[in-house]
């Protein structure tokens, strides 16, 4: 792998993907980036790459995209809670993974790294940290996000086992600048930082920086072995321990009241009623709680016994993402 090797990264415009393409121009990578017309470009800002159009549901934008490229980094996902139409998520993360990875072998792509998500994995019942070898029983499909990105890392599997050279990340739940849109994860610690949650549900996370996710995605190409998934996480934590976190570094109160989970069940359901005939997505779903119900606690062991991986603590990703927010005006 050389200075100056053209990598093409999906999904730039986004969270992750735009630490991807940072991370790959630092290290001397000719990026290439792709976007959707009429998305949101501000992640692009100050990077010095080309951008290409590419749809996933817009097969024939595949070609151009790719054409010259060494590397492929498919980040581009669609990203989501709560969805009303599942066939169309499906058809972005699933069916339009899968062709866009073939037409990166037809264009002589040499490795691929695809970026999936812990979402993909199983659970254990005792919520002790999960790894890439934990069953994923029905159940852990809580919603069509989970599902579609079960399916679309099968599919790669698939293909890596027919002698594709891809390498699969799963990054847990990245916090960190640049988070524009926000994500949903990003939205918690802006509602937090706020004072805007006063209370919270027993469940945990695996929090990471995004930009070490970034990292993660470059230590893949150059160290991972294909066909074969590695957990870019850092830290498993409570909720309640995040919220106090980021009341804390916002100079909030932090919450004190613990909610139970099966009252807020219909208070969701209501939810996502109005949302279905209003078309904005709901603050509460029932999938989500269903999420809550587990600890979504993580290992990146294999990561960085065999990548190097070296996440930093969790305080330094909320710490970074609190700053960019207020330098972006989103605090207020």
């Amino acid at each position: 792998m050389a200075r100056g090797d053209l990598a093409l990264v999906t999904g730039a415009t986004g969270f992750v993907g735009a630490a991807v393409a940072r991370a790959l121009q630092a290290a001397g990578f000719t990026v290439r980036v792709t976007a959707r017309p009429g998305s949101d470009r501000r992640n692009l800002a100050g990077l010095a790459a080309e951008t290409v159009p590419l749809d996933l549901a817009a097969p024939a934008s595949f070609a151009p995209a790719l054409a010259g490229c060494r590397y492929l980094f498919h980040v581009a996902a669609d990203y989501r809670l709560w969805v009303p139409d599942a066939a169309a998520m499906r058809q972005v993360n699933v069916e339009g993974t899968r062709a866009l990875l073939r037409a990166a072998a037809q264009a002589g792509v040499e490795r691929t790294v695809y970026t999936s998500s812990v979402a993909a994995l199983g659970l254990t019942p005792d919520g002790s940290p999960a790894d890439e070898h934990t069953a994923i029983l029905p159940a852990h499909h809580a919603g069509a996000y989970k599902l579609s990105k079960y399916d679309a890392e099968q599919a790669v599997r698939v293909l890596a086992g027919d002698g594709q050279d891809i390498v699969i990340v799963n990054p847990s739940t990245p916090v960190g600048p640049g988070d524009v849109k926000p994500t949903p994860t990003g939205q918690m610690i802006l509602d937090a930082a706020r004072g805007k949650i006063p209370a919270f549900v027993d469940t945990g996370l695996n929090l990471v920086h995004v930009d070490d996710v970034a990292q993660g995605h470059l230590l893949a190409l150059q160290k991972g072995v294909s066909g074969q998934a590695y957990i870019l996480g850092a830290e498993n934590m409570m909720l309640r321990d995040i919220l106090h976190m980021v009341a804390v570094q916002a100079g909030r109160r932090p919450p004190a009241i613990r909610l139970p989970i099966a009252p807020l069940v219909p208070v969701a359901l209501i939810m996502e009623q109005i949302a279905a005939l209003t078309g904005k997505t709901p603050l509460m779903t029932r999938d989500v709680l269903k999420m809550a119900r587990k600890k979504m606690f993580f290992s990146s062991a294999r990561a960085r016994q065999e990548l190097g991986y070296t996440p930093r603590p969790a305080a330094m990703a909320v710490r970074d993402a609190l700053d960019w927010f207020r330098r972006e005006g989103m605090l207020k």
